[in-house]
């Protein structure tokens, strides 16, 4: 086994033991500035894991290391914001595993992009976001495109990464840590594709409409709202696997890579080898004649689900009989492409490219939520495609060229929600997973059957052998109709994963909650919540027979509890050495949730007591940390710890760096961690496939910046009560019961990896979220949640000219709570554009923004607060200004702006009065550290909930329009814009802001809402403290009661209601949410446009 608190580095993770001195590698950095001639590999750890799984496995060979390089510069030399990394972007990483950091190294340094003068108040030119070194003077945002002659490299933007490391590309002939564009595979394997996917006709719907209409029924694709697929009787069991070597905590996303299959062949334990290949896999030399046309349009052939396969029904929709050889499928090849020649002569536009003048057409807020735009595809394959709620592109017309890309001036990204709750999901268990042998993409409702032996792959166009046991339904009992399965008619699909992708026993669940016991933890009252929560729940904790629980507390010594079965009460084991810790009578501090029951139950009910009397104030955070690794190692897990305030004592140990009375302005220094300890301590914890979760409960500075290391890169999440305490802020009480309640029951993925591919032509150079980049591409998930979302940056690599269509595939391969492997696969497919006004037209503004927010998180952390803000600023001036000289035909006076894009400069508004970007003194450091930790983490849909909220009138809410849901109503009022101009004093009005709801009660509102809602006789009876409203049995308590209600039940995190009248303390939270007015350091939306004008029209 490794040595406490340090793991043994090899080259694969839990691989066999390779020399100690094997730095960590916290994935590959995108850094086109740098010249590295070798690669660092894969973080790897220690393969001796005691106890349950002692064999150990070959691994691959570790590669060269690069030298470690430290260079904090000044910010003006601050690289493009496309290309950031977070802090040491530009520089290689010291090897963290090493007890000695390497000495800082002059390294090459990124040229500052060129100036742009004239800006009020702030100089922007530093911040745009730029590719490469040298952009041309006309540009001053270009996206992801590497400059020429220097190695395209991928990077891992974990929150305010710390210093990481370089790697250029591998030669054509490496088999492992593939290089960043996921096009690297052998395209011999037949033309490009040349069927026709875009959609004919009319032009497309303007943005706001709704997508995912079902439209054969009872099959199909789901519904826009939620990726409802067909209902299903329950999964189909899966029998025992086999399981070959009992080692590697990893999962095995590969079919053909060397693993232990029925044949009894060799198990690789090497993650690039196990997942399959990101890039090239083998080189391919076809079998099948060249130029073998895709006579097929993609989708066509599959009508419905078939029975058998979960989630089924009767089948129904229309058949198209399959042909026997390839045969011409006629289409009108029409889409985005030939938009214009279609319309040829006629002068309509299409209503997304409709411009708009902004400073005349102020409201453009659509009353309703806005919706993802709908790709312009042929309708029988956008039926088929993934649901924008788990995969969204921000454009969702894909430029042909990196130079259309630039031209543009609009990030190219995707943003994923993989493990979202669904209500249907088809589940498909096979022993034959059928995957294409080159890039390794799995088979999808996009790819193209050439005949029914042979089938196309939609990434790398290799031509692939159809399984005979692929040809055969087992439940109609045809033979002869691949097309037909599920695993190619629907876009979003779960497989039970065979004996052969598993490479050692499925995990079990696994729990250990560290709790503050100090002073200021008891002051606060926090543990008779979490441990009433946590007794109430014990019961409906993920799991099976398997599962285990353990406790761990701490102050300035560290105490563990025994819960042996036989013993009459738990027993307290206390190690006050904390510069050395270790584990006393480790066999006994986990134990099984079901034996152990009384005892886990005895404890939950003691332990608030039992501290009642400290007057222990330290904090030995560190060490506590320490001992959860060193308990939760041989199996993997998830570990929560709820701290209270600074660590101050043994490893890890923390100093105040806010000064009370300044809190944090935008040029504080501090968003950067004080320590790599708990950046190491995470990647430890990651390669033992354990996730850290911390809960920060605090009234004073606690250092999230470094805290939080802990959990991001350990793919955990933050939680963060300001100030919570049971008796003066018994709100957040509520919050936390609630949220506590969530996080317990949800569901969870164990030792999880995750891969996204894509087409040939492009590649992936930037991560967003909270993980661990492997092996350059592969994220290291070892626990995965329904409430994480993640982001990457994209470029286009290779001209598409010849392609209709490009797709993207991600590959979540994980360990339910229930010991199954799974693999959770979801395919977006997009068209492909020449011209710069459909790229505009297919511009997905909220995904944008969200991409944005993403990089501008790093961007403040890299260099300044005042440069992010600048560089998102720039974001929507440069846009426009390239519609406005390269798209508009007619010059016009005013702010110019298509359709698609019309909310732009509001989003980007909004962002900048968001507290993680706000300038002023008002917001204290940690709270803007946790917004940046939630803009990074959380899925779009709620990110663009707490930066834009949305304002509803409910003091006349009616019928009219309402949403049936089981046997409920609930009223749909329109959303308002964000003014007090849009505020009546004779009304009430609810402000929706994700976290915090707040309900304004105008001086002069009806007295009818306020006695039947409010249940008070006047205005002036309103408590100025009132949170709840009271369940009334009149019809306006109903309709309010189910609006508020339903808005709750639609996230995972719980929303507080304030209500207000106009002397209410919380009235200026209220007021800084109207993002469309001015505030003391903010422009006003009107003055915002006017300044966006002023640099468009230079």
């Amino acid at each position: 086994m490794a040595q406490p608190g340090r793991a043994a580095y090899a080259g694969s993770q839990n691989g066999a033991g390779q020399p100690q001195q094997r730095p960590y590698s916290n994935g590959p950095v995108q850094s086109p500035l740098m010249n590295s001639s070798r690669l660092v590999d894969g973080q790897g750890y220690s393969s001796a894991v005691p106890g349950v799984y002692p064999q150990p496995m070959a691994t691959k060979n570790p590669l060269q290391t690069t030298s470690g390089l430290y260079n904090y510069g000044a910010s003006q030399n601050i690289p493009p914001f496309s290309n950031f990394q977070g802090p040491g972007h530009t520089l290689n990483r010291t090897p963290i595993g090493l007890v000695s950091m390497a000495t800082a190294q002059p390294g090459p340094v990124g040229q500052m992009p060129p100036v742009r003068q004239n800006l009020v108040a702030t100089s922007t030119s530093g911040s745009s976001f730029h590719s490469g070194v040298n952009p041309p003077s006309h540009s001053n945002w270009q996206y992801g495109q590497a400059p020429p002659n220097q190695p395209a490299t991928v990077s891992q933007v974990n929150n305010f990464a710390h210093p990481t490391a370089t790697q250029p590309l591998l030669s054509s002939s490496g088999n492992t840590n593939i290089p960043t564009s996921y096009h690297n595979v052998s395209s011999s394997g037949g033309p490009p594709l040349q069927n026709s996917y875009t959609k004919p006709g009319p032009p497309p719907l303007p943005v706001h409409q709704p997508t995912y209409s079902p439209v054969r029924p009872p099959l199909g694709p789901p519904p826009v709202g939620s990726p409802a697929f067909t209902p299903s009787a329950a999964p189909p069991t899966v029998p025992p696997a086999n399981i070959a070597s009992p080692n590697s905590a990893s999962l095995q996303e590969a079919g053909d890579a060397t693993c232990a299959a029925s044949d009894g062949s060799l198990v690789q334990n090497n993650y690039d080898t196990i997942e399959g290949g990101g890039f090239l896999a083998t080189t391919y030399t076809p079998s099948a004649p060249q130029n073998l046309k895709m006579n097929r349009h993609v989708g066509s052939a599959y009508p419905s689900l078939p029975p058998g396969y979960q989630n089924t029904s009767s089948p129904g929709g229309p058949r198209m009989p399959y042909p026997s050889a390839p045969q011409q499928f006629p289409q009108p090849g029409l889409g985005t492409n030939a938009l214009a020649t279609s319309m040829g002569g006629l002068s309509l536009q299409p209503e997304g490219l409709r411009p708009i003048n902004l400073l005349q057409e102020r409201n453009i807020l659509p009353p309703t939520p806005l919706q993802a735009p709908i790709p312009n595809l042929h309708e029988d394959i956008q039926k088929l495609n993934c649901n924008p709620e788990l995969f969204r592109c921000t454009l969702t017309n894909i430029p042909q060229t990196q130079a259309l890309l630039n031209k543009a001036k609009l990030p190219l990204g995707l943003l994923l929600h993989p493990f979202k709750d669904l209500s249907q999901l088809p589940v498909v268990t096979s022993s034959t997973i059928v995957r294409c042998r080159s890039c390794r993409t799995y088979i999808n409702p996009f790819v193209s059957f050439l005949d029914q032996r042979r089938w196309k792959c939609n990434l790398c166009y290799r031509v692939n052998d159809v399984p005979e046991e692929f040809m055969y339904n087992p439940v109609t009992r045809v033979y002869g109709e691949p097309h037909k399965r599920p695993e190619v008619q629907n876009a979003t699909i779960e497989f039970m994963a065979p004996s052969e992708y598993m490479l050692r026993p499925p995990q079990p669940p696994v729990y250990l909650f560290v709790f503050d016991v100090s002073h200021n933890a008891i002051e606060t009252g926090y543990l008779n919540t979490v441990c009433k929560t946590l007794l109430d729940n014990l019961e409906f904790l993920p799991g099976n027979t398997r599962t285990k629980i353990g406790f761990i507390t701490f102050d300035s010594t560290i105490h563990f509890y025994s819960l042996q079965e036989g013993l009459s009460q738990p027993q307290m084991l206390i190690v006050s050495d904390i510069d050395d810790i270790f584990i006393p009578m480790p066999e006994n501090l986990l134990v099984n949730l079901n034996e152990s029951k009384e005892l886990i139950q005895d404890l939950l009910k003691t332990l608030p007591q039992m501290f009642t009397h400290s007057l222990e104030t330290q904090s030995a955070l560190g060490p506590a940390l320490q001992a959860a690794f060193k308990l939760m190692s041989p199996t993997g897990g998830r570990i929560s710890v709820f701290q209270t305030q600074l660590p101050s004592v043994g490893m890890g140990a923390l100093k105040p760096r806010e000064e009370p009375n300044q809190k944090a302005s935008a040029k504080d220094i501090h968003l950067t961690p004080s320590t790599d300890f708990y950046k190491k301590l995470a990647l430890d914890c990651s390669g033992q496939q354990v996730a850290v979760d911390l809960f920060l409960l605090s009234g004073q500075y606690s250092d999230l910046a470094s805290l939080g290391c802990i959990s991001r890169y350990s793919a955990g999440s933050v939680y963060y009560y300001q100030s919570y305490h049971h008796q003066h802020n018994p709100l957040l009480v509520e919050k936390l019961q609630k949220e506590l309640k969530r996080y317990l029951t949800r569901k969870i993925g164990f030792e999880a990896v995750m891969r996204i591919r894509c087409t040939k032509g492009l590649s992936i150079h930037t991560f967003h979220g909270n993980f661990f980049v492997r092996s350059t591409d592969l994220l290291s998930l070892p626990n995965v949640n329904p409430d994480a979302g993640y982001a990457v940056q994209m470029s286009v690599e290779e001209s598409l000219t010849d392609m209709q269509v490009v797709c993207f595939q991600s590959a979540l391969l994980y360990t339910s709570s229930k010991g199954e492997r799974r693999i959770r696969v979801h395919t977006l497919c997009l068209p492909v554009v020449s011209q710069l006004s459909d790229v505009y037209l297919g511009a997905d503004v909220q995904a944008i923004t969200g991409l944005l927010a993403n990089m501008a998180v790093d961007r403040s952390v890299s260099a300044s607060l005042s440069d992010a803000r600048d560089a998102l600023v720039n974001a929507v001036i440069d846009s426009l200004s390239a519609y406005r000289s390269s798209v508009l035909t007619i010059q016009q006076p005013g702010l110019m702006a298509p359709v698609s894009l019309r909310l732009f400069p509001l989003y980007v508004l909004a962002l900048l009065k968001q507290k993680a970007f706000q300038t002023g003194t008002n917001t204290r450091l940690d709270e803007r550290i946790f917004t940046m930790c939630q803009v990074k983490n959380q899925p779009l849909v709620y990110l663009m909930l707490m930066m834009h909220p949305s304002l509803y009138r409910i003091d006349n809410l009616t019928d009219e329009g309402a949403l049936n849901i089981s046997d409920r109503t609930i009223p749909q009022p329109p959303i308002l814009q964000l003014s007090v101009e849009k505020i009546n004093r004779d009304g009430a009005y609810l402000m929706d802001a994700g976290s915090v709801m707040f309900l304004w009660i105008g001086k002069n509102c009806g007295q009818n809402f306020i006695n039947c809602v409010l249940g008070v006789p006047n205005y002036a009876s309103i408590p100025h403290n009132m949170t709840h409203l009271p369940e009334l049995d009149t019809a306006e308590s109903s309709r309010v009661l189910a609006f508020i209600s339903w808005l709750r039940e639609q996230r995972p995190f719980f929303s507080i209601l304030y209500i207000l009248r106009d002397e209410s303390p919380w009235k200026p939270s209220f007021l800084q949410n109207m993002i469309e007015d001015r505030t003391e350091s903010a422009l006003s939306y009107y003055e915002f446009l006017l300044h966006i004008q002023q640099q468009v029209n230079k």
